[in-house]
């Protein structure tokens, strides 16, 4: 396939899927594995980290004026009643540290696990029976609204969020960056569900937490491969005008394609639960295990 033309089949499949709790870096994995891109050359391990950069980037933009008024009220809140830990943004910087350290030190079992068909197909199935079970155990209380007390559900909005379940979600987290093919978005969402927060405010709260976490991690792995760092680098200097043009293809599109996918999601799930991504995992767990098993050596 041409190298341009495969440059957007790849950025569609990031942007659509950054967000979306399916997986994105399985979805990759099988698209590199479908179209033969040797998982060995440093370019386009480069190229999948610049294009969910490009995702990533999309959130700060659709959710300016939310961040500018969460600004606006820091650090006591809309209310009055919090304080710069318990604030949203301060809650999402602690669940980004809760997150970002075990992460770290757990980077070389991340590196081994990145690669495997059957752990991703793995982890996309189990994530699929876990984010259904959830979903259902909610659904009444989702139904029922905010003026039902006695539901399972009590915290419909980040802001009234506690500092135990941004705990709690950034400690779910660690789990996607453990085992690719669980989902962050999926992690971080069941596990607010789990801690008794609504889906929107869960989903909103995975939204603002991807922010630091994701341009944190792609702004690292990206620096080593530019400066001829880690596991097959490549440095600026290797990259000719092709590569560039590649590049910026593949960036825009997930850009553009992620923002679409964020604002349809967020609609979605306001009136929706999560069950039909949940039986996707489950459809697309099992085809990544045949896959695995067809392609094992």
């Amino acid at each position: 396939m041409n190298d341009y033309l495969l440059s957007v089949v790849l950025g569609i499949i990031e942007g659509l899927t950054e967000f979306l709790p399916v997986s994105s870096t399985a979805h990759l994995r099988v698209a590199e594995a479908l179209f033969h891109i040797s998982l060995g050359d440093g370019y386009w391990k480069m190229y999948t980290i610049v294009i969910q950069l490009g995702a990533i980037l999309c959130l700060p933009v659709y959710f300016r004026e939310r961040i500018g008024r969460l600004l606006s009220t820091f650090p006591k809140g809309e209310r009055g009643d919090r304080t710069p830990l318990t604030h949203p943004l301060g809650l999402t910087i602690v669940a980004f540290v809760v997150t970002a350290i075990p992460a770290f030190l757990l980077t070389k079992i991340i590196g081994k696990h990145l690669e495997s068909l059957y752990i991703i197909g793995t982890s996309l199935f189990v994530g699929g029976v876990v984010m259904w079970l959830i979903d259902a155990l909610n659904a009444r209380s989702e139904a029922a609204g905010p003026k039902v007390s006695n539901g399972r559900i009590h915290t419909w909005a980040m802001e009234t969020m506690s500092l135990g379940q941004a705990v709690w979600i950034g400690a779910c987290q660690i789990l996607s960056a453990v085992f690719p093919g669980t989902s962050r978005s999926m992690s971080t969402i069941a596990a607010g569900q789990l801690a008794g927060m609504s889906r929107a405010a869960a989903l909103e709260f995975s939204f603002f937490l991807s922010i630091p976490t994701m341009v944190v991690a792609t702004c690292y792995d990206l620096l080593k491969s530019l400066h001829g760092k880690g596991a097959n680098p490549i440095g600026v200097s290797q990259i000719d005008s092709h590569g560039w043009q590649v590049l910026a293809i593949g960036f825009v599109v997930s850009f553009l394609v992620a923002y679409g996918s964020v604002a349809w999601f967020m609609a979605w799930v306001r009136k929706h639960g999560f069950a039909p991504f949940a039986i996707y995992r489950l459809i697309v767990g099992v085809l990544v295990l045949v896959l695995a098993n067809h392609t094992a050596p």
